[in-house]
């Protein structure tokens, strides 16, 4: 498996390109499912694994790898699916979210493709609500499925969702309250959002919450159209990257190409804490970066953006 990743440089250069790697990969029979090369940090065979005693029942075990303990989820039983047989001979997938590493085992790993957002679509509607589908996109004349996996992190290893007291002040509640000050929430994981929008409950701002960045790009052209200040409507925006249809990179390109949208404050919000930095931030034009989920620096941003908006009062 040595030499299926390429150097993180070269895959920047995608930035603001609407495109992307997905490693391929199966866990029971021949379907195929994908994950974000930015989100992998390399691909092995399954090291030895040591149980762990009241471990989650999807974690296999914690394997000790370049001198770091990391835990090892079966993807396969993470999806409500049958555990990945013959362990010796199946791979784990060393990923990076929210800052946390962590293995995925997975029965065998296909390849990379490099696509297009453009190309990767909602799931249908019909998966319903407690499907692990971000996206589905083809590939040749096969489907390949998108896994949520922010959605299996927050099942297997709930994070702390609620705000510090004392994180966000009543003046700033009361400012975004009477002002009606709003904030748009682009995000294609149902969990992120939720979060995202728990958070901001927390400080008083009302939300708009939409699933992909066209749809996002769509909704603020048809405000401009309108005749409306759209730096007014919207105090602020919180986008993902990772999205279907138009990446929150792309959007962002978009955005700071129409002189009607330009002035609007961009932050994107991230797993990919392991290969951003701030040089991609500026590359796109983006205002700020955050990486998933730490919801009082969420919350202290959002305020910051509150006060700004008052302080033009």
């Amino acid at each position: 498996m040595s030499g299926i990743l390429e150097t993180v440089d070269k895959r920047t250069q995608m930035v603001g390109q609407n495109r992307l790697e997905l490693l391929l990969f199966r866990l029971q029979g021949d379907q195929q499912y994908g994950i974000n090369v930015f989100k992998v940090r390399e691909v092995l065979r399954c090291p030895k694994l040591t149980a762990l005693p009241k471990r989650h029942s999807v974690v296999r075990g914690v394997a000790h790898i370049r001198g770091g303990t990391i835990p090892v989820m079966d993807m396969s039983m993470a999806v409500g699916g049958a555990p990945v047989e013959d362990i010796d001979n199946c791979f784990v997938i060393i990923t990076e979210y929210n800052m946390n590493v962590q293995g995925f085992m997975v029965r065998q790993v296909d390849n990379i493709i490099n696509t297009n957002w453009e190309d990767i679509h909602p799931p249908p509607k019909g998966s319903g609500r407690q499907s692990y589908l971000t996206a589905v996109t083809q590939v040749a004349d096969r489907l390949v499925e998108i896994i949520d996996v922010e959605k299996i992190l927050a099942e297997v290893s709930p994070m702390q969702h609620d705000v510090s007291a004392g994180v966000v002040s009543s003046d700033v509640v009361q400012a975004a309250q009477e002002q009606q000050l709003n904030v748009l929430v682009v995000d294609d994981s149902s969990v992120a959002r939720k979060q995202v929008i728990r958070c901001l409950q927390s400080v008083g701002v009302n939300i708009r919450e939409l699933s992909d960045g066209m749809q996002a790009f769509r909704h603020l052209h048809d405000l401009a159209e309108q005749g409306k200040d759209v730096t007014k409507e919207y105090i602020l925006i919180i986008s993902d990257i990772e999205m279907p249809e138009m990446d929150g990179y792309t959007l962002t390109s978009e955005i700071r190409r129409d002189p009607r949208l330009a002035g609007l404050y961009v932050l994107l919000h991230t797993s990919l804490s392991g290969v951003f930095n701030e040089a991609l931030v500026r590359k796109v034009g983006a205002n700020d970066f955050l990486a998933k989920f730490r919801p009082d620096d969420l919350a202290a941003k959002v305020s910051e953006r509150v006060r700004a908006a008052q302080a033009r009062v």
